[in-house]
């Protein structure tokens, strides 16, 4: 069935814009009094309202007719959370917020392995419920794909179980799920082994089953002194990549080295960056790695936020994820997030429409989606405003009206 829904006041295509490199408003290509044509799951055609309408009546397509102002935008994308997971960790943020250090909050049971022990306690169905309920908020505020972690599991039997439940919950939602499997968070302190071993058992007995079960396509691993060294990752990372996973990199958030890592191996996405000096910000931006900026994690942690502004000067690609996760970055709004990035970065709303929609689908490997043009998924978002600037300049709290995900009005009514 083809359905053509307008008009809008401003349709932002997003297309024609650079992958890597900086970004002038002026760049948008911004159609005015326009319509979106779809069929099934896909835009046919996006242009003027008025000749489109006159299609539709002469081939007896639906019309679904807007009543006021209205702003389209593409679905947001939101490249790197850990939405499932048990428990919570607002004992961590207080004693945070009152001046203790990392390992006073984990002497006194806080810190990853919290989560680790109240994840570990859910079922699988418990978790994928919680994991539903997370996406189902996320994609009501306009998020219509979200990659999703693994990594509170830490050993084989409770990884699947988290991988599970999140297909499963992806099952149950109308928004895409990206499942990721971060069974290398860390060391879990219940395995007897050292580094390098536990590293092996995952990769020899986990990785099979991720490919035989489909949980994952994607690999990731957190490199830093608390969990992996590069040298101590590599090994994980060459046996991933011969089995044709895509590779992810929790990369520089306390200290450097991921960021080489993720260079070398290809990966789709560098990701945290908080402390990426001009060596690795030169590294990133003469690869095909994305660099993902997590403000959540900044605004959690209160530390310094990743160089978006030097990443794109040097012509990288950067995307913005929230890193909604229970820890360190507990909010989960990501154009709330987004925007505060932008008035600390002096970012262009250009840049972060595109690190929140094509750039992050880049991080993603997803070619299909975050953008408004012919062929595409039909996955946006319509605010009931006049003016596009007005997204940002409400810093999260200005929500979508509508949220369309593959052609079929999810969130919202007309």
């Amino acid at each position: 069935m083809k359905k053509l829904i307008g008009p809008i006041t401003q349709l932002l295509t997003l297309d024609k814009l650079s992958l890597k490199g900086a970004l002038q408003d002026e760049q948008l290509e911004i159609l005015e009094n326009a319509g979106i044509l779809i069929e099934g799951d896909k835009i046919l055609e996006v242009g003027d309202y008025a000749e489109l309408l006159a299609k539709a009546e002469s081939l007896n397509i639906e019309i679904i007719e807007l009543k006021g102002d209205f702003v389209a935008i593409p679905g947001w994308i939101d490249c790197h959370t850990h939405i499932c997971f048990g428990g919570s960790r607002a004992q961590d943020f207080a004693m945070r917020n009152a001046g203790k250090s990392y390992l006073e909050i984990a002497g006194a049971g806080g810190g990853i392995w919290d989560t680790v022990t109240q994840t570990r306690n859910l079922n699988e169905t418990k978790l994928a419920e919680r994991t539903l309920s997370n996406a189902n908020r996320h994609l009501s505020d306009g998020v219509t794909t979200i990659e999703v972690k693994s990594g509170y599991g830490l050993n084989v039997v409770e990884e699947l179980k988290m991988l599970r439940a999140i297909k499963a919950a992806n099952t149950q939602t109308k928004a895409d799920l990206i499942p990721t499997c971060l069974a290398a968070h860390m060391k879990p302190r219940d395995f007897e082994g050292s580094k390098e071993e536990y590293l092996q058992e995952i990769s020899e007995n986990l990785f099979p089953i991720l490919k035989s079960e489909n949980l994952a396509n994607r690999v990731d691993s957190f490199i830093e002194q608390s969990a992996f060294s590069p040298d101590e990752i590599e090994s994980y990372y060459q046996k991933a990549s011969e089995l044709d996973f895509d590779l992810t990199v929790h990369a520089d958030q306390f200290t450097t080295g991921g960021s080489a890592v993720a260079v070398k191996f290809s990966a789709k996405s560098a990701d945290h960056l908080e402390v990426s000096s001009d060596t690795e910000i030169a590294l990133l931006a003469n690869s095909d790695t994305v660099a993902v900026a997590l403000p959540g994690a900044s605004i959690g942690l209160g530390c310094a936020f990743t160089p978006a502004r030097k990443i794109l000067d040097q012509g990288g690609s950067l995307a913005i994820g929230s890193d909604w996760n229970p820890g360190s970055a507990p909010m989960g709004d990501l154009v709330a997030q987004a925007s505060i990035l932008a008035t600390f970065e002096k970012l262009s709303t250009a840049e972060v429409l595109s690190a929140l929609t094509f750039r992050a689908a880049a991080a993603l490997g997803l070619a299909d989606r975050g953008k408004l043009k012919a062929g595409l998924l039909a996955d946006f978002n319509l605010y009931s405003i006049a003016d596009f600037r007005e997204i940002l300049y409400h810093q999260g709290k200005l929500k979508p009206e509508q949220v369309w995900k593959q052609g079929e009005l999810v969130s919202g009514k007309w």
